[in-house]
């Protein structure tokens, strides 16, 4: 072997060995990144899945209102529950992973909404996984009734309805100082109208309102536009909706009580729909349920046609997990 040849040998070799050298760095690197990442970056979408207990969880319960048309309400011919906050809570639930006949409603009065008890169809009372039932957001049911919120996924506000009969106009909750006005007792509404000096009349339910409403015990009612709409549609020709004015909107939220892995996955949710063009369930959801109640409740409006602002959840993604995500444009319903 001629010294040039020896020279070559050596020089092949030492190349080997720089890239060799350079390959083991790439991988320290990358390995060490990758540690990084894992132990101090954010949760993937399975680690909240595992925390939040829902693999494996073989039936999603969720307590729902049953007797607030175009919100949410049940049919006991069918045994079918409709509304807008129904095909929210499908949209959620399938985002979970739930096929639909894993995803079971349960009726909840608005005073168990907190302790997330609901009811069985034979009586008994069990905790739901989800609530999600025309609950405002406010700091006050977070902070003293232990209530974790997901964002808001509608925006409404407050008003009143009268039958079409009453004598008087009604612009603000002033107007019906001294007037019976029902409304639900655990209801946000039920401070503003006892500061405008009206006889509230407090009942569980809604319903129980307006029936006192066309029965003539009461001469208003007054909550959340959203719910009161669906009243008004379905008896057009009886009751008026009146735009009080009032501000701030009542923003809903899903309680997922102390499971705040569930309240980010329900947030991950919310947050796509809103994000992602292809999404239309919110959008079908508010065109099927609350948009054709609108016209028959002028000048009120029945809530805001948009869904609100979500935060952008953190969720470990790595580059071909993002690729493969599906667009999320069906909501898995049982009709």
């Amino acid at each position: 072997m001629t010294q040039e040849d020896r020279e070559s040998r050596r020089a092949s070799v030492g190349r080997g060995v720089r890239l060799v050298a350079v390959l083991l760095s790439l991988v320290v690197a990358v390995t060490a990144v990758v540690t990084t990442v894992l132990l101090t970056g954010p949760p993937t979408e399975q680690d909240l899945l595992r925390e939040a207990g829902i693999i494996g969880k073989r039936e999603l319960l969720i307590g729902v209102k049953d007797d607030q048309p175009g919100i949410a309400q049940f049919d006991p011919k069918t045994g079918i529950f409709t509304g807008f906050d129904i095909d929210i809570a499908w949209m959620i639930a399938a985002d979970l992973g739930f096929r639909s006949t894993a995803v079971r409603f349960l009726a909840i009065e608005s005073e168990d909404r907190a302790k997330m008890q609901a009811r069985t169809n034979d009586g008994q009372f069990v905790i739901v996984d989800l609530v999600i039932a025309s609950y405002s957001i406010t700091e006050e049911r977070e902070r003293l009734s232990g209530v974790t919120f997901s964002a808001p996924y509608l925006a409404t506000e407050q008003s009143v309805i009268t039958r079409r009969d009453y004598g008087g106009p009604v612009d603000t909750l002033i107007d019906l100082r001294g007037r019976k006005v029902c409304s639900l007792s655990t209801a946000t509404s039920e401070s503003p109208a006892s500061k405008a000096g009206v006889e509230l009349v407090s009942k569980k339910r809604i319903s129980e309102c307006v029936d006192a409403l066309l029965a003539g015990e009461v001469e208003a009612v007054t909550t959340d536009a959203a719910i009161l709409a669906g009243f008004v549609a379905r008896y057009p020709g009886q009751l008026s909706h009146h735009d009080i004015g009032l501000d701030p909107s009542e923003m809903y939220g899903v309680n997922t009580g102390a499971n705040e892995a569930l309240r980010d996955l329900v947030n991950l949710s919310l947050y796509e729909s809103l994000t992602d063009p292809r999404d239309r369930r919110w959008e079908d959801a508010f065109d099927r349920h609350l948009r054709p109640e609108q016209p028959v409740n002028l000048p009120q409006p029945v809530a805001i046609a948009q869904q609100p602002d979500v935060e952008e959840v953190e969720v470990r993604r790595w580059p071909w997990e993002t690729a493969a995500i599906r667009p999320r444009t069906a909501v898995a319903t049982v009709r």
